[in-house]
Order: structure tokens, then sequence, then C-alpha cells
């Protein structure tokens, strides 16, 4: 090619130059960029005004970027719609876009004004929770509901938790959690603040429902003093997990937080582990994240502006009229460039990769998880694009100590004497300020201080709140008393007489029991019946008194008709003449002598005639022989009938109980015997509960107390189930008037409760506590000194080995007097033996001279021989060589 010539050269060169002044007359050399804050927003304006500082001071800064930031009541969309339109109409030819802040009331007003307009307005506040279409709004705040939604379904796997909001950011945000939660398997309970003055009723409500898993949606301020207030309630427990959802956790008062206790989850949009760049330093290392964004968004603006220079965009304003707000179909004419510049910017910022979708929300961003581990906030989690990442921090080693040496452990008892009970006035007084537990005394307060000595903890004991031992609502399936305590983290230990049952072992953990008891029966005492007059025939039933009258009567009877038909016991009587033709044969066992025999063999004395048949041997035997086991069972049992005051009891057993109505009885609700009864499958317990639970009024108390009170006053009428040991306690106390009946129902054990997944792990050595104890005898001491050795009733009644008590004449008195009334008797007997036989032989006297005038034989009694023997005599007239064998069947 041949080369130009010099005209041709010259035409090129001013071809160039005018089509570069053309291209630098077409982008202007300084950009106005409108700006709102509000007068909160001290720290985003600085970081605003510095970042257009660095990026007009650079070496390859081709133009500047120029701000007049107006400080306005962002809440109020008035005041921000004046705003926007002032800033559009700012100088000659009005501003490129606008980045400013605004608070939810005045959203709809920005999207609409800039939409209408097409002015782009960039912002680091609360993103809407749904979109309008493609607006001109451009979101630098990422949404965290999708973050925090993947964190508890995939991670955490709540199945319930409670939301707390105070403004409308934290409602937007509440409504895009419940839209991404799965309703069907997750329970969310939103609690709206009402105001920093209404916290301490919103902590209350969340406590007393039960509720451990929280997300704390509110500002900075706020959330600090909520922060205040859960500290104060003791809610920082290791039961409890709160998920912060405020960007700024990491610059709170953390002072309040219990480190290392409650699970704590905060989230961050600044990577924590990143190193800083030396020109984010020079405006703080530890910003809030609205002036990280701010920060951020300044550095798009410029990018998207160098963006529009390379494309060699005509954006002049120096033949453009700014859109006005006045007029309806005045649009930004560069509006549509700078929307779409804005939102093809992709880099690096402060607050990570900062890209946008059609929308102007922030994509592809990256939100990091915290967790407080080891007294830090350490990152746990990467989230991006709903993808976890789990991040490996090598935190510094700590120093080995036992775990449990900087705690102070809360202890929930319940006051139940023996095992707590407040001290006197007097020996409160007498308490060091700094020990918070010298106020307790009782059975659990002593094992207590001794597990603690072992294990080498410190405690604070509290009172359950209800009043109650632990039992779950079969509606709800919440646990009250002492084990609900457990399970949702007010207390670490439960120290008091609390059974280990099966339902409460699945849901907290027990250590091995310390001490054995079952469930009793509690009457009022009965007064002691002393033995009667008659008290010697106590030992024998009076059913078994008349059979061995009749016994008695019947041998004696027996006894003389086989001595009257056997021949062996006739025999010749003793006055028969020798030589005589007429025998008289005599039988010793006539009526009156077979009752004396029966008697005197009866009575073990013996007697002067005895059988000589063989029949009458066996009678006699077998008599012996059933008086010997009657007499002897007798005196075993006597001793012990006449020494012992007896009491009768109206109740034995709970067979008892079941099968009577006059006596009414009861349990204490919501505790381990209802449960007992509930669950039995045995036929006399499911009669007792369904009087129990159907009787009316209601038999079923609040409290052991309760029960014991009713007891005493009402005469006998009431019977109460508790545990023995509650009720051998009270048995011990005044006034002294009631007893435990029968046997216990049951066998269970006391053990020292404390909740499932416990990060103290300590239970084993609690076992191991109370084994030592156990074996040492220390159990069984302070079981004998709050027992028996503080009694307000004397010793146990009960007789001693080797002791025996002295009869004293009300127990042998009706001895006495049938002795008595039986002399007494036997004179009466004599006198009218003498007056009767005086008459006989009177009688007989003039007989004998009728019978020898007329020569008749007969046998005259003698002077020496007045009365007749006591023996049957028949005479009999026999011919000379006839036997009496033979003549007895003639």
């Amino acid at each position: 090619m041949a080369p130009l010539n010099r005209m041709a050269r010259t035409r090129v060169f001013l071809f160039l130059i005018i089509c570069t002044q053309y291209t630098h007359a077409a982008f202007p050399q300084n950009v106005p960029i409108g700006a709102i804050f509000s007068d909160q927003s001290r720290e985003e304006t600085t970081a605003f005004r510095n970042r257009l500082d660095m990026l007009n001071k650079a070496k390859d800064a081709s133009f500047k970027i120029v701000s007049e930031p107006k400080i306005v009541d962002t809440s109020n969309s008035f005041n921000m719609v004046n705003a926007v339109c002032s800033q559009i109409k700012r100088g000659s030819g009005g501003v490129y876009a606008i980045f400013g802040m605004y608070d939810m009331p005045a959203l709809d007003a920005v999207q609409d004004y800039s939409r209408n307009l097409q002015v782009s307005f960039i912002t680091p506040s609360y993103p809407p929770a749904y979109s309008k279409g493609s607006d001109f709004v451009v979101y630098m705040r990422p949404n965290l509901a999708r973050p925090v939604v993947d964190l508890i379904n995939k991670v955490y796997k709540w199945t319930s938790f409670t939301y707390v909001y105070d403004d409308d950011e934290g409602l937007s945000s509440l409504e895009q959690v419940m839209d991404l939660v799965q309703m069907k398997d997750t329970e969310v309970t939103a609690r709206k603040l009402e105001g920093v003055d209404n916290a301490n009723a919103t902590i209350n409500t969340i406590d007393a429902e039960g509720e451990r898993k929280v997300i704390i949606d509110l500002d900075r301020r706020t959330t600090e003093a909520l922060m205040k207030k859960i500290s104060e309630r003791n809610m920082w427990t290791s039961y409890y997990h709160y998920i912060f959802m405020n960007l700024d956790f990491h610059l709170l008062n953390k002072a309040n937080l219990t480190f290392g206790q409650a699970k704590v989850t905060s989230f961050q949009i600044v990577d924590p582990l990143r190193d800083d760049s030396r020109d984010f330093q020079k405006i703080g290392k530890n910003i809030g994240f609205k002036a990280a964004l701010t920060y951020d968004a300044a550095g798009i603006i410029s990018s998207a502006f160098t963006s529009l220079k390379q494309d060699r965009a005509d954006i002049n304003l120096s033949d453009v009229t700014s859109p006005a707000c006045e007029k309806d179909d005045n649009i930004w004419r560069f509006g549509d460039k700078i929307r779409s510049s804005l939102q093809k910017v992709k880099t690096m910022g402060v607050t990570g990769w900062v890209q946008f979708d059609k929308f102007g929300r922030r994509d592809n961003y990256t939100v990091h998880c915290l967790e407080l581990q080891s007294r830090h906030m350490i990152p746990v989690w990467r989230w991006r694009n709903s993808q976890l990442t789990k991040v490996e921090v090598k935190l510094p080693t700590p120093k080995t100590t036992t775990p449990l040496r900087d705690r102070v452990l809360r202890v929930t008892s319940i006051f139940e004497p023996p095992y707590l009970m407040n001290k006197s006035a007097e020996e409160i007084a007498k308490c060091p300020r700094n020990n918070v537990n010298c106020q307790y005394e009782g059975y659990a307060v002593d094992m207590l201080e001794e597990i603690a000595r072992i294990v080498n903890f410190t405690y604070k004991i509290h009172i359950v709140a209800d009043g109650t031992y632990g039992a779950e609502n079969e509606t709800t399936g919440k646990w009250t008393g002492m084990v609900g305590e457990l399970i949702e983290g007010k207390a670490d230990l439960a120290v008091a007489p609390l059974t280990i049952t099966l339902v409460r072992e699945r849901v907290i953990d027990f250590s091995k029991p310390y001490t054995s008891t079952g469930i009793s029966i509690m009457i009022k005492k009965p007064q002691k019946s002393k033995p009667g007059v008659f008290s010697f025939l106590d030992p024998l039933a009076y059913e078994i008194w008349m059979c061995i009258l009749f016994a008695y009567i019947g041998v004696s009877v027996v006894l003389f008709l086989v001595s009257r038909f056997s021949p062996y016991e006739w025999h010749p009587a003793e006055s028969c003449g020798v030589g005589s033709d007429e025998d008289e044969q005599t039988n010793d066992f006539g009526i009156w002598n077979s009752l004396w025999f029966s008697l005197g063999a009866f009575m073990q004395q013996g007697c002067d005639i005895s059988p000589r048949s063989i029949s009458g041997r066996i009678v006699g035997g077998v008599w012996w022989f059933f008086t010997l086991i009657i007499i002897s069972s007798y005196t075993a049992n006597l001793a012990a009938f006449l020494t012992v005051e007896r009491m009768v009891t109206p109740i034995e057993s709970a067979d008892d109980l079941a099968k009577q109505t006059e006596i009414r009885y009861g349990i204490v609700k919501s505790g381990s015997t209802e449960a007992f009864f509930k669950s039995s499958t045995i036929p006399v317990y499911q009669k007792m509960w369904n009087f129990m639970s159907k009787a009316e009024p209601s038999p079923l108390m609040n409290n052991n107390n309760e029960g014991i009170m009713n007891v005493r006053q009402s005469k006998g009428k009431y019977a109460f189930l508790l545990e023995s040991a509650m009720n051998d306690y009270i048995a011990q106390r005044k006034p002294c008037d009631t007893i435990k009946a029968g046997s216990n129902l049951d066998s269970k054990g006391y053990g020292i409760g404390m909740p499932k997944e416990s990060p103290y792990r300590y239970m084993h050595k609690i076992t191991l506590a109370v084994l030592k104890l156990r074996e040492d005898g220390k159990l069984q001491n302070l079981e004998n000194k709050w027992w028996y050795d503080k009694g307000e009733c004397g010793p146990v009644e009960s007789t001693k080995k080797g002791e025996t008590s002295a009869l004293s004449l009300s127990n042998v008195a009706g001895v006495f007097y049938i002795l008595v009334g039986g002399l007494g008797l036997a004179m009466m007997a004599a006198l009218l033996e003498f007056c009767y036989k005086s008459k006989v032989e009177a009688n007989k006297s003039k007989v004998k001279n009728r019978m020898s005038v007329k020569g008749e034989n007969g046998r005259v009694p003698s002077p020496t021989d007045p009365f007749p023997k006591s023996m049957s005599s028949v005479p009999i007239t026999r011919p000379s060589g006839v036997s009496l064998y033979e003549m007895s069947y003639t």
C-alpha cells in the first residue's frame, strides 16, 4: 500500500480527535448520585463517603462520583417521596441513580416512584417478602430466611420453635420463614415483643410455656435488652437454643451470656475468617453489616458506571431533562441502561460475592453460620445456594479442667419433710450471706452436700414452681413439676423423694436408688384396746370355745355309753358279803363320773378312776390327744394376748380398702402413685383408681401435707396412700396420731434425676457417689438421724428381743373372778348337799324301821358310811355253779 500523503494523514488525525471528543462528551466526568440516610445511620454515611473518596482518588479513575447525602426520616413515606423527588431534581440535570435507606413502611412508595420514573434505587435495607415484578430497586442485603430454614431443618432438625420479632422487618422475615418451613412437621409460635418494656412479659411467657428453641429477630438495641432479660431469668442454661437473626450479633455486648451453657447460633455476611483489606480497615474493623453493605454498594455503583463507560453508553446529562415526580409519563431516559448495568455487576465485596437476579435481589451470596463454642462465636456452617458446607476451624486447646468446677448447678427440689425443710428463723439468721443453701435442711440437703463434696461441684437449690413431682399431660404431652423443669432446662439436678418410674426414665436420667420405698396406707391411729376381764379367753376364737364345750359333753356321753355296754367296766361292789348268793355289780363311769373324768383330762389333772375296757381307753386316749393340742395352742398364744395392748385397725390391706365404702381414700395428683394406679392391671388397684377418680368430692390431694391433714381431721374416715418413707416419718411426728396400715403395695426406689442429653455427663459420677455413701453407711445414718433420732413420738412401738412386759392385774382379773366364783359356788353346793342329805337320811331312817319289821333284805347305811359311793350298783341273784358272765346274758 502506498503511504498516505500529508493531507490524508491530517484528515485521519482530525477524525480521531473528533471521535475522541465525541466519546468523552457522551460520558460525563462527574457522575451525580443521590444519597438518602436516616439520622441513626451515621456509620453507613461514613462508610459511603469513605468508599467514594477511595474510588475517586484511585489512579485509574476516569470519572468521579459525586453525592450530597440527605438526612430524612426514613420511616415516613411522605418524607421519603420528597427526598427521592428532590434528589432527582438536584442540579441542572438531576442524578443518575439514588443510594438510600428506608424503613418497611416506606418501601412501597420507594418501589413505585423508582419504577414509574425508572430511577435505580440502591439500598442496604431489608428486601420485601415478595417481588412485584422487575423494578428499579437493587437490594444489597441478602435474604436470611432460606439459610435459617435450611439450618433448622437439615442440621438441628427442629420440630417446633418460637419466633420473636418486633417490627415490620421481623414480620416480613417471619412470613418468608413460615412459607419455607414444612408446616405439617414443624410447629411455629410467633411472639411479637411489643417494645423493650414488654420484654419481661415475653420472656416469662416463653419460660412458662416450656419453649426452648427460640429465633430472635430484633434490631441491635432490642436484642441486647432481651439478652439481658434472658440472663436475669436464668434462661442461658444448656437446654436452650437461640438463633439470632441480627447480622450484627458479633458486635453486641454479650457480657450477659453465660458462655458454654446455652446453645447460640448467629449469622454473618462478612466472612469472619477473611483478612480485612487495608481500605476496609479505614472505616473500622468491627463495623455493622449495613455499613458493610453500604461500602459494597458504593463499589457496585462505580463498577456499573465503569461498565457503561467501557460500553460507550451515551448518558450525558447536558442535553437531557431530568424526570419530574409530578409528571406521570416522564421517565428517566437512561434509567433502563443504568439498572441493567447495576444488575449485571459481579464482583467480590466485603460482604462476599455480589451478584443480582432480574429482580435486583442478591444471588449466589454466602451466609456464615456461627455457633457459641469455648466462649467464642465460631463459624461452623457456610450456606450458599441452599448448600450447607461444614467449616473446619481449629480452636485453641483449652486447659483441662473439671467441667463442673466452673459452674453452679441448679438443683430443683420440693418441700417434703424430712427430705427438704426450711430452717427456723433463728438458724437462718446465722447463715452466711453468700450461702444461698443455708436456709434449707433435711435428708436431701445432707445427701446433696456429701455428693457435691465427692463429685466436686457447687450448687444452688430452688423450689419447684408448681410444687409437684412431675407427670405428663395427656393432652399436650408436656411434663409438670421437677421432671418438667429438668426437661425444659430450668434445672440440672432433681434431688428429692423422686420415684424412679418407667415413664420418667424415658424422658430423664436417674442415678441408682439411694433408698427403697413403696406405696403404703396411712390411717388414723386407733385407740389401744386393753385386755378385758376375760381376756384369757382371747387366744382362742369364740367358735373354738364352743366346739370345745360340745366336744367335752360329747366325749363324756360316749364314755358313759361304752362303759354301760362293755362288761369289763362292771365289777363287784366292795360291800358285797362273802358267800352271798346275790352279788352286787357296779360301774364306775356313771354320767357324773364321765363328766368328771373328761374335765380332769382337759385340765390335765387326771382322775382317781380310769377306763378298764378297750373301748373306754380309746375314748380316753383320743380325748387326751385332743386336749394336749388345744392346751398347747392356748398356752402359746396366751402370753401375747395378755402382755400386748392391741390396736384394732379397721384397715389391714388394700383389699380391705377396696371392699368397703365407709372409709374414703386418696392419693397425690400428678405423681408416681397416681401413675401406678392408672397403669395397674391388678383388679384391686383398678377398682381403687375408679373409686378415687370418680368420687365426689375428689379424694385426690395436691400434695402430701394436704393428704396427711385430711387423715388427721377425718376421725378415721379417710385413708391416704403415699410413699412408705414419708408414712414412717409422719408416724414419728406430733401429734403421733397416724400409723402405717399393712404392707407396701409395691416396691421402688428414690433416685437423683437429671436431663437426658445433658452436656455435663456426670450422672455416672453421682451414681458412684450414691453407692459409696450407701456402702459407707452414711445414708443409713442420715435415715436414722432424720426419721428416728429427731422423732417426737418416742421409741418405735415394738418389743425388743429379750424383753417382756409384766402382767398387770387387769390382764388376769378374770381368772381370779372365776376362782372366787367357783369357791363361792362350791360353798353353796355344799350347803345344799347338807340340807338335801339331811332330809334324805331322815326319810331313810323311817324306811329302815319298816323294813326291819317286815323282815325284807336290804342294805342299810351304817353310821360310818353316811353317803353312798358314786357308782351304779345292781343286785344280782345267781344259782350256785353259774358264773357272773353267764348270768349277764340270761
